[in-house]
């Protein structure tokens, strides 16, 4: 109230003093001015003299981690050039500066539906032609640079994934032998394979002609799609697989078959091929290998109608229309010499030069194994070869994104246990997890099972533990991507501790024992290149990931990527992806807000080399009129004895002045910051992102600020507007 009165006195003084000018026009507008600016600076003044309160909940200890194993950075997917750009000492060095430990390695071949050859020495299943199923060998020859990635014939028609690798041979489609009884030692109706056609729009259908190659299905059925949306595992399918009412076929016969489906056409956009039972009759690459004989092959299918006649219509689709496109459940890894992609567009970092350049930061790395579309001989070949090397391996990924590639959660479990048993075999101390999620904000969902259950993760752990290998899991790992690239405003911001901790208790609510790990593996705003990336918004944006993740009970979190990436456009401005503003040819000229935040989280927050901190929960009372929080809290008890607190003013205009209080309701003891305390702050003030095309840059361009003070019970602490601040000293009348 009484800044209220102090208000209104100062308004009636300004009123007084602008009747009396009046008679001068251009005095009168310099006066307005000058009283806005003075209004203006006053209103900043009031807020910053409204102290809020941190409470830090000292007997509450929720979490505990290890900086060297928990907050790190990844590398991924990049052309030989690249490769011998990145892996310099000048820009490793660069790369490390930003603070993360360790480092987790993406397998972008899963994504792009081809197979990997982690070694390019090795032996095919098929000597003689150069051809079948790949095993790298585990002798060392020469240190492995580059890892070519192989394009999959076997793919035909299949369209599922993300920009799928092209390759000279496709010829028809297979699923993966891996999913078969002689694989699963289960029936294979309990991993149905199947092909679902997407006309794009909804289209009258009742027939279906399918060029069966071997081997064919003897038992399927035909299926469509009543609702919306049927691939859509992300936002969760809406309606049921119904068949037609002619659909259901048993003992059937090789060769091209057109059936009719139903007498009435069924207006449809989806259209499922449900196989059951195989011919297990050998495909073109002969009977020397199980593998040829298993499973399912169609060369092509077509929808359409059965006209008056008798004879078969393909679907009418206009010139301007989307073309068909055709989604599967598996794809067969079978490849050749000739199918190799080496462009010199896109390679995988090898790994004798990844753990020698020192870019792991001398610490465990979690590596990828394939397993969509790789086998089990190779993958444990794989990590024979780096545990021979003698290189330090934290933890294996099992595959990449399979709800990305539409594949079942037993599917993918069936997998998972078989290469599970062959790592396991080189060494059974190995922790393996999975199954690396797309950056979702909620569960993921796909049709339901014969049990009415539609969670991917839940029906995933249903099946390890039916097959009593829930053990086998040692960590559960996703990617965050939370926001749409072109639609992030600054109260985006305020959604993210909400969204990381929310999607960490859907995993738990799934059934992900609390004893399993929770990992983020892969990491950023938008799942696509977005503006926002390199202004202050990401750095406020990335405390709060962190300090959100770890708060909600997570284990690991890994911040992409690593190494110097050029900027480029976007729908929101130019930006990187990466911690730094650099040219094509990895020229460094300056630093991206994230690469502060780094600054702020791993060299001021936590303490790496240190030792395990322990996380107690914090709240603050500072709030916007809607409610939001605008100051975010994340505590933590550092080996060194200190107390450190990452405050995020989320608050784009006005800085806050807040008060830190401890208190442990167990000892009934309150306490505060008392005696030396460093103060460091990065934020608006600091960083200034300037949108200039391909010349844009920071300016400033940070770094954060520090000093050291002597606090006591009665000192408060402004926070920047726009900032990250840690605070980290003593709280003597606290033993813990």
């Amino acid at each position: 109230m009484k800044e209220y009165l102090k208000k209104q006195q100062f308004m009636s003084v300004v009123f007084r003093q602008l009747l009396k000018l009046l008679a001068g026009a251009t005095m009168v507008c310099a006066f307005i001015c000058t009283v806005k600016v003075a209004i203006a600076q006053s209103s900043v003044d009031a807020a910053a003299a409204q102290v809020g309160t941190i409470r830090v909940n000292a007997g509450q200890e929720i979490n505990s981690f290890d900086p060297d194993t928990a907050l790190g950075s990844s590398v991924d997917v990049l052309s030989r050039i690249d490769i011998n750009k990145v892996f310099t000492p000048h820009i490793i060095q660069e790369s490390l500066s930003a603070g993360w430990g360790p480092l987790t390695y993406r397998n972008n071949t899963e994504l792009r539906m081809a197979a990997w050859h982690w070694n390019a020495n090795g032996r095919w299943s098929d000597p003689a032609h150069q051809s079948g199923y790949f095993t790298g060998s585990t002798e060392f020859k020469e240190p492995i640079r580059y890892i070519l990635a192989y394009a999959l014939p076997h793919r035909g028609f299949a369209t599922s994934g993300d920009r799928p690798l092209a390759g000279p041979n496709l010829t028809y489609w297979k699923s993966n032998p891996y999913l078969t009884s002689k694989f699963t030692g289960e029936s294979d109706s309990l991993h149905p394979q199947w092909v679902v056609v997407d006309l794009q729009t909804e289209k009258a259908v009742n027939a279906i002609r399918i060029a069966w190659a071997s081997p064919y299905a003897t038992k399927y059925q035909v299926e469509y799609w009543a609702g919306t949306d049927a691939l859509n595992f992300d936002a969760g399918p809406k309606g049921e697989w119904k068949v037609f009412p002619t659909g259901a076929y048993g003992d059937r016969k090789a060769g091209t078959l057109t059936l009719k489906l139903s007498d009435a056409p069924v207006s449809a956009r989806y259209i499922r091929v449900l196989m059951t039972q195989s011919s297990n009759t050998c495909d073109e690459h002969g009977a020397d290998d199980i593998r040829n004989c298993v499973g399912y092959a169609i060369q092509q299918i077509q929808m359409g109608t059965i006209d008056a006649h008798g004879a078969f219509i393909d679907i009418p689709r206009d010139a301007a229309e989307k073309r068909t496109t055709y989604c599967v459940s598996s794809i067969d890894p079978w490849h050749s010499a000739d199918d190799v992609n080496d462009s010199g567009g896109y390679q995988h970092t090898g790994f004798d030069l990844l753990f020698t350049s020192g870019i792991t930061n001398n610490l465990p790395a979690m590596v990828p194994v394939t397993m969509l579309y790789g086998t089990p001989e190779d993958a444990a070949a794989q990590i024979a070869y780096i545990k021979t090397r003698g290189y330090n391996v934290g933890y294996i990924e099992m595959g990449e994104e399979p709800d990305g590639k539409h594949a079942m959660p037993e599917d993918y479990g069936a997998l998972y246990l078989q290469w599970a048993t062959a790592i396991h075999k080189v060494d059974p101390k190995l922790k393996l997890g999975g199954p690396v999620f797309e950056g979702v904000n909620e569960d993921i969902t796909v049709w339901p099972d014969a049990q009415g259950k539609t969670s991917w993760m839940g029906r995933f752990v249903d099946y390890l533990k039916a097959h009593g290998r829930l053990s086998d899991l040692a960590f559960v790992s996703f990617e965050h991507y939370p926001f749409e690239p072109c639609d992030i405003t600054w109260k985006t911001l305020y959604s993210e501790p909400q969204l990381m901790k929310h999607i960490l208790q859907v995993w738990r609510n799934d059934g992900v024992p609390n004893n399993v790990p929770l990992m983020v593996t892969e990491n950023h705003l938008a799942a696509q290149l977005t503006g926002p990336m390199t202004t202050i918004f990401a750095a406020l944006w990335l405390a709060d990931n962190v300090g959100s993740f770890f708060e909600g009970g997570g284990a690991a979190f890994y911040h992409s990527p690593i190494q110097p990436q050029d900027i480029h456009n976007t729908c929101e401005g130019w930006a990187s992806w990466s911690n730094f503003v650099a040219d094509e040819n990895y020229n460094i000229r300056g630093y991206t807000s994230p690469y502060y935040a780094a600054h702020m989280i791993n060299l001021e927050w936590v303490q790496h080399r240190s030792g395990i901190h322990r996380m107690f929960a914090s709240t603050s009372d500072v709030k916007d009129s809607d409610g939001n929080v605008l100051v975010t809290s994340y505590t933590v008890r550092r080996p060194d004895g200190n107390w450190s607190l990452m405050l995020v003013n989320r608050d784009e205009n006005q800085p806050h002045a807040v008060r830190v209080r401890f208190s442990d309701a167990k000892t009934s003891r309150d306490a505060a910051f008392e005696g030396p305390l460093t103060f460091t702050t990065f934020g608006s003030e600091q960083y200034v992102w300037i949108n200039d095309g391909p010349n844009s840059h920071a300016d400033p361009d940070g770094p954060p600020v520090s000093k050291t003070m002597n606090a006591d019970q009665q000192t408060t602490f402004t926070l920047p507007k726009a900032s990250i601040t840690v605070l980290r000293g003593k709280a003597p009348g606290l033993t813990r």
